[in-house]
């Protein structure tokens, strides 16, 4: 049949694919697996490692396709695949419904997936749905009765429906038959969440304690002080002076909320989401994501040309759930600032910040895995936020009109001041619906229970229960925090 590739020429143009893939070369991985695969046929892993590389690369609707032929094809374990595409949808498609249908026709296929019931389980979280999410995660607990995820999401819905002494004697029992450190972290960390909602503090600080040393011990990787003082060195030397604004060539006006991992940012997201004019897209990767095809990073920006950044712009808006004013809350892109000035020179950010012994204690008691490498250690993360200090008083000096601070401690305190100025900043009148208790959105955060409940300051001075497991970094910290 003409058109069709000889088997011997795919299979060179695969291995080649593979190679690259391997190699972390995604765009030409992708290139090389496509030109093999061009006439709809080969093999069907080659078809689900093209829906890898496409996911990897943002190029998340061509790898729901990818992974779908993959299916068709007959590939071994087709509900691994599902499980991708369901990822997929949940955290860059915004679309949680059909990402559960992809789970349960996986669970069809192979009721002993725990992974897919973890991760149903999540979703149903996400939405607020408490019995689905504990049914979800005892299946999971079935399959797999040590599981730590499982254990320490159980014992988080515990917590959040009023619960908090069952959870702490389920978490105590379950780590009797647990000894994983991975899985022992996950119900150290949620028995530390119990401890501390019973204010029984002293022992809440061992247990997290515990959970951060064991969660340390597995980490793959370490954060390095200096790197990262050379980073923000690098990114204030990249970005000296303001890039002038200009008209926007299209009315999609992202808004991006950034600052410190648990500085109040989902909450301030859910409330001007409320708005009518605002659609709230939760935590992109994309400016991490064009970050790192930036290279050498931060220098590259400043000589992008006006056709890329045109379409390194037009590649930004194609990952948001719609035009008009969205909402990006993914809190390290202030580390990107200058980046996203260039791509968007009107862009407006709000910067959320909330007390530093606060924000740090916050962080020490959240279980990130190794998305966040300075998480396990009080005085790493004293010196991160030390150096996020450093670089916020940089962008605000470059851009004082464009950056507005949004406090979470006066926010709990006064919400319709705080919320009014944020939507005076963003050119938007006041709504009454932003204040309305409760949200019916997805919510995809570590903060979806808390921000569902009415505003209250309960998070506030939290750190004065600690105050002596804390008294060694305060003085690490930049004068006035």
């Amino acid at each position: 049949m003409p058109g069709l590739m000889t088997d011997p020429a795919r299979a060179d143009l695969l291995a080649r694919a593979d190679r690259l893939l391997g190699q972390g070369n995604l765009r030409d991985a992708i290139d090389a697996y496509r030109g093999a695969l061009a006439d709809g046929g080969g093999p069907a892993d080659a078809w689900y490692n093209l829906a890898w590389a496409e996911r990897g690369d943002g190029r998340f609707h061509d790898a729901l396709a990818s992974y779908a032929k993959a299916i068709a094809l007959g590939m071994d374990r087709p509900e691994e695949a599902m499980l991708n595409r369901a990822a997929i949808l949940t955290e860059q498609l915004f679309d949680p419904t059909r990402a559960a249908e992809e789970l349960d026709t996986a669970l069809r296929l192979n009721p002993g997936f725990v992974l897919a019931w973890l991760n149903l389980g999540t979703i149903h979280e996400d939405l607020g749905a408490v019995e689905a999410a504990r049914g979800a995660y005892h299946r999971a607990l079935a399959l797999d009765p040590a599981n730590g995820r499982a254990r320490a999401r159980l014992g988080a819905i515990d917590i959040a429906t009023g619960n908090a002494a069952q959870a702490a004697s389920d978490l105590r029992n379950a780590l009797g038959t647990t000894q994983a450190y991975e899985d022992r972290a996950e119900i150290l960390f949620s028995l530390g969440a119990a401890l501390d909602e019973q204010a029984d503090y002293a022992a809440a600080f061992q247990a997290y304690e515990a959970a951060n040393q064991h969660a340390r011990a597995i980490a793959r990787a370490r954060y390095d002080p200096r790197a990262h003082e050379a980073l923000v060195d690098r990114i204030i030397a990249t970005f000296p002076t303001p890039i002038a604004p200009r008209a926007a060539a299209d009315d999609s006006r992202p808004i991006f909320i950034c600052g410190m991992f648990r500085s109040g940012s989902t909450l301030a997201e859910q409330i001007l989401g409320r708005h009518s004019a605002i659609t709230a897209a939760g935590e992109l990767d994309a400016i991490p994501m064009l970050a790192r095809n930036l290279q050498p990073y931060p220098e590259s920006v400043p000589a992008l040309g006006d056709d890329r950044a045109a379409r390194l712009r037009q590649d930004y808006l194609e990952a948001l759930p719609g035009p008009g004013l969205v909402t990006d809350k993914r809190c390290d892109n202030f580390l990107h600032i200058g980046l996203i000035k260039t791509l968007f020179p009107d862009a407006r950010i709000i910067h959320t910040r909330r007390n530093a012994l606060d924000n740090i204690l916050s962080v020490y008691f959240l279980y990130f895995g190794d998305a966040i490498t300075y998480s396990h250690d009080l005085a790493e993360i004293a010196h991160y936020y030390s150096q996020y200090a450093r670089l916020m008083r940089h962008w605000q000096a470059l851009y004082p009109d464009d950056i507005h601070t949004l406090d979470y401690d006066a926010l709990v305190d006064q919400p319709r001041q705080v919320i009014e100025s944020a939507l005076t900043f963003l050119g938007l009148p006041w709504e009454d619906g932003c204040l309305a208790a409760g949200n019916t959105d997805a919510i995809r955060t570590a903060s979806a229970w808390q921000v569902r409940k009415p505003l209250h300051a309960r998070s506030s001075g939290r750190w004065q229960h600690y105050e002596a497991q804390l008294a060694a970094i305060r003085p690490l910290l930049p004068a006035g925090d």
